[in-house]
């Protein structure tokens, strides 16, 4: 099980986007995710007329390495350390460590 999943809202720690907030919208098996409007870059394209694309500068989201973003935690509105635990009924979790909360309902 993974510790980072799609739609779970992080924070970066490190990099030139540190501080940014966001949620994730893909997860690359070789630990690398891409969060909305984080690590931005600029690509330039031509036109294609058959397929109605346009040319131009386009803004797209990059990978950004596993280990500069973190889990934000909604209650103490601050980064966080996720862990596994199995509940009474055999599922496993994520849960917050620094206040026990479940983190996957």
């Amino acid at each position: 099980m993974n510790k980072f999943k799609q739609n779970d809202d992080v924070i970066v720690i490190a990099g030139k986007d540190k501080g940014k907030r966001g949620a994730i919208v893909r997860v690359y098996p070789n630990e690398r995710l891409v969060v909305e409007n984080v690590n931005m870059a600029k690509r330039h394209t031509k036109p294609n007329p058959a397929q109605n694309l346009p040319g131009g500068i386009i803004e797209k989201e990059m990978p950004i390495h596993m280990s500069n973003v973190a889990h934000f935690n909604p209650v103490t509105k601050k980064a966080d350390r996720v862990g596994f635990r199995a509940l009474e009924d055999g599922r496993k979790v994520r849960y917050f460590k620094s206040n026990n909360e479940v983190l996957d309902i």
